[in-house]
């Protein structure tokens, strides 16, 4: 029995030098077979132990990943609105570029019909119009300042909106000057006609009034007659001219009249000039106003050279002085 339990323990010598004693440690088999599973079982744990705090911190990286990842989603959301954003600028930066476009040539239309009635009114001197109003002397960039504030991208597309609307409303306002301003010069040439076509000037170079309009003591009878115009004496031959612009209606002799013509005139105006040696007019031909139509002479029912001038209104003759006075 005691030889059975020395042979179930194990003896350790322990020596620390020369000048000490051996110790013997007796350890029986048991307890040396459980140091390992010990060590064993530590290890276990202690891998156990590192694999757990692994994991949590596996776990704790994969939620900064995930909240990195939406981080980088947010700014790749936001640079993309800020793209979607500049693209829309620009696109209506070039649509305004190109409505700018299109009105410059519509100013440059209704400049150059502007520029065609001032020429028009100038060239027949009737009305002065005044040119643009002359630009500033200063220089507008050396007298400007304010406090500076920046700008967003949503101001801008609110600017381009509103400059926009400012294009759609300058756009309408030029389509009506378009339409206005040709109506205009059309008014303009129509009253120059009739201001031209007004007979104002003397129709001779003579300015010798041998009879007045009105009630006279007829030098053929002597007896009292009315005189429907004007009796202006001059040379045999000299020139007689158009008191108006107008058309050549009548060119006829008559015993009473000798040779005569009548042009139209607008607002129911006719000029009658007689007792003229020559006619260099025929009817239908349209004279302006100042443009030699006859010579002076003696035709008809007269007593020596000189031109019968009359105005006629609507039908019924009227004074010429207050015309061509």
């Amino acid at each position: 029995m005691k030889s059975a339990n020395v042979n179930q323990r194990l003896t350790l010598l322990v020596m620390r030098d020369a000048q000490h004693a051996v110790k013997q440690i007796h350890l029986s088999k048991h307890l040396l077979m459980a140091i390992p599973a010990v060590a064993v079982l530590s290890l276990s744990g202690l891998v156990v132990a590192m694999q757990a705090h692994s994991s949590q911190v596996v776990s704790q990286l994969e939620q900064q990943v995930s909240v990195e990842t939406l981080k980088n989603r947010q700014v790749q959301l936001t640079l993309s609105n800020r793209e979607q954003s500049m693209e829309r600028l620009q696109n209506e930066i070039i649509n305004l570029s190109s409505q700018a476009k299109t009105m410059k040539l519509k100013m440059d239309t209704v400049d150059e019909l502007e520029q065609q009635l001032k020429e028009f009114i100038n060239k027949h001197n009737t009305t002065r119009v005044s040119g643009k109003a002359s630009s500033q002397s200063i220089n507008d960039s050396e007298h400007v300042g304010g406090e500076y504030i920046a700008v967003h991208d949503s101001d801008m597309l609110d600017l381009a909106k509103e400059t926009k609307d400012d294009f759609q409303e300058m756009r309408k306002l030029l389509d009506e000057m378009q339409l206005k301003v040709p109506n205009t010069l059309e008014q303009a040439q129509e009253t120059q006609i009739q201001i031209s076509g007004t007979p104002t000037i003397w129709p001779t170079v003579s300015k010798v009034m041998t009879s007045s309009f009105g009630y006279r003591t007829d030098p053929f009878t002597g007896r009292a007659a009315f005189h429907a115009g004007i009796d202006i004496a001059g040379d045999e031959g000299g020139p007689v001219y158009a008191a108006g612009s107008g058309i050549v209606v009548t060119t006829e002799e008559s015993g009473a009249r000798g040779r005569y013509i009548i042009i139209e005139h607008p607002n129911g105006l006719q000029t009658w000039y007689m007792h003229l040696s020559r006619i260099e007019v025929s009817v239908g031909d349209s004279v302006d106003k100042g443009s030699k139509i006859a010579r002076l002479g003696s035709t008809g029912r007269s007593t020596g050279p000189h031109l019968h001038f009359q105005v006629v209104k609507d039908d019924k003759p009227v004074n010429p002085l207050p015309y061509v006075k």
